[in-house]
């Protein structure tokens, strides 16, 4: 199954075992990081962006694979869409149904007000159901919400939202109080204390678990108690376009039926965008982590209505995405493995790096390891470094691995390979969307009545998001969309709906010499032979 240098490596690996016990690289200073950054990382390479010429972010730079959505042409028509009729009607209509979306729902349904799901492939189909490693909160004696904010903002590289990173860390205790009681299986020492353990960047335990498929546990329970309650769920049907009145505010959006490829119209008092993010447009030909309907649609549509976009230049590639067998190329390898024990280690067998600096850091250390210093371990598709699991059993006692990551030891065993006795490959996989559509700290975006939730948000983490905060801000952030929007839905009386913003976009883009040709949203990725829109060019 390996080729010869990679057994090689491996045995070097094996043999500096002992060593690796006890020897561990000091963390970087900030100047060594932002060197660091400042040459690998992705983020910093000007010639993958490009300036928006159209929009109320003109000038900004984002990555060229969404500035061709963000300009892009409509999938709609203005003059062929009868606003006049009504397929479906609401309070509070969420478009997305993952985690973010679902939380929402569940608040305006709290609240009273006739809420609706659209979603387009089916609810839990979402980045959410794919989180593994955990949720933060400062609810333990030695911890608190204040100690949550300082590591999340430095982590973050002191860029995120006060306002909202505040509320993050603060409503952090409840959420996870709120989803015990919903029934989320979080890990439990048996005097019923919740389980918690470190994750890169946090200066304290705070990483609530449920083993390493946390997010799929939650999804789980949010999922069953939006099916409980009755929320209409809209399946398979894609929001193409948003609505607004004649005053700018938003009252609805456009949906096309992904099965049959019909047109409907959703009218709402309040819309809450909770789409997700864009792993699947794979920038810079990076592999990702990302579910498969991860292509940006919340952006576009916010962006063509109007909304502000915050930090839409920032993402996130995880350090550890699979780098080998080739079936499970870019899959998450969630960082609590390495939260347990395991090391990076390069081709030579040396620990390279402290083994949980910040995602970013440690991402841009084995692009690092892997380019200049060509300590990579070369793979028939790519490079990547070692992840020595094994250390987790030798720090951890044996059974750790099957107790509390069976998930990684189950997806890596299905091409026999024993992460117990054996390292992995890994290398950088795109996962998050550091940047989105700007909110107050309502949930509101810049068009009234049009709120956002989950990683279609930018601001709350700032330029690079600490383990544990995606999960975290679903919940808070959904909560709050959803009963803020509950609540401004009960004085709303919706204008006359138009899609006039959607002709105004594209005459700026034609006076701005856009000739835009792209079908935007994308809503799915391709994958077809000879136009992949994944092609690897990061390696």
């Amino acid at each position: 199954m390996y080729t010869g240098e990679m057994l090689a490596s491996m045995k070097k690996v094996e043999a500096a075992r002992g060593a690796n016990t006890v020897l561990e690289p000091a963390r970087m200073t900030a100047a060594e990081k932002d060197a660091l950054l400042e040459t690998y990382h992705p983020d910093y390479k000007k010639s993958e962006f490009a300036a928006l010429r159209v929009g109320v972010n003109r000038g900004d730079a984002v990555p060229h694979e969404l500035a061709a959505l963000l300009e892009g042409k409509s999938r709609v028509d203005p003059d062929e869409i009868d606003l006049s009729r009504t397929d479906y009607e609401c309070d509070v209509l969420v478009i997305g149904g993952g985690g973010a979306g679902s939380s929402a729902a569940i608040e305006a349904d709290c609240a009273g007000m006739k809420t609706m799901i659209v979603t387009k492939l089916r609810i839990g189909d979402a980045n959410t159901m794919m989180a593994e490693g955990g949720i933060q909160a400062a609810d333990k004696p030695n911890d608190s919400p204040a100690i949550h904010y300082l590591d999340a903002f430095g982590g973050g590289h002191f860029a995120a939202k006060p306002e909202l990173l505040y509320k993050l860390v603060n409503e952090a205790p409840d959420a996870i109080l709120w989803l015990n009681g919903l029934g989320v299986e979080f890990d439990k020492a048996p005097d019923g204390t919740m389980i918690t353990t470190h994750g890169g960047g946090t200066s304290r335990k705070r990483m609530h678990a449920a083993r390493d498929y946390t997010g799929a546990e939650i999804m789980r329970t949010l999922r069953d108690e939006v099916l409980n309650r009755g929320i209409p769920v809209i399946d398979f049907t894609a929001a193409i376009e948003l609505i607004l009145d004649g005053d700018g505010r938003c009252a609805g959006a456009v949906l096309l039926n992904m099965e049959t490829g019909e047109k409907k119209i959703a009218r709402a008092k309040c819309v809450i965008l909770a789409t997700g993010g864009a792993g699947r447009l794979h920038y810079q030909g990076f592999p990702t982590s990302n579910h498969y309907g991860a292509t940006a649609d919340g952006l576009i549509l916010g962006y063509r209505a109007g909304a502000k976009l915050l930090y839409a230049d920032t993402l996130q590639y995880h350090p550890t995405g699979a780098a080998y067998p080739e079936q499970i190329f870019g899959a998450l390898v969630t960082e609590k493995v390495r939260s347990l024990g395991a090391k990076l280690v390069n081709a030579k067998g040396e620990v390279f790096m402290h083994p949980l600096e910040t995602r970013d850091v440690t991402a841009a250390s084995i692009i690092r390891e892997c380019t200049d210093r060509q300590n990579g371990v070369m793979t028939a598709d790519g490079v990547g470094v070692w992840l020595d699991t094994p250390m987790i059993e030798i720090k951890g006692g044996e059974g750790t691995i099957l107790s509390r990551i069976p998930a990684m030891h189950r997806m890596f065993a299905q091409y026999g390979i024993d992460i117990r006795v054996e390292p992995i490959l890994v290398y950088p996989t795109l996962h998050y969307q550091n940047g989105g559509l700007d909110i107050t700290p309502d949930g509101m975006t810049a068009v009234e009545n049009l709120y956002a939730a989950g990683e279609v948000v930018g601001g709350i983490h700032g330029r690079n998001r600490l383990m544990g905060n995606s999960l975290l801000d679903v919940i808070v952030f959904g909560r709050n969309a959803g009963r803020h929007a509950a609540e401004k839905a009960k004085s709303v009386t919706p204008g006359r709906p138009t899609l006039a913003h959607v002709t105004a976009f594209a005459k700026e883009a034609e006076e701005a010499g856009v000739h835009a040709e792209v079908p935007s949203p994308k809503l799915l990725p391709t994958y077809s032979h000879g136009n992949p829109d994944f092609q690897r060019k990061a390696f």
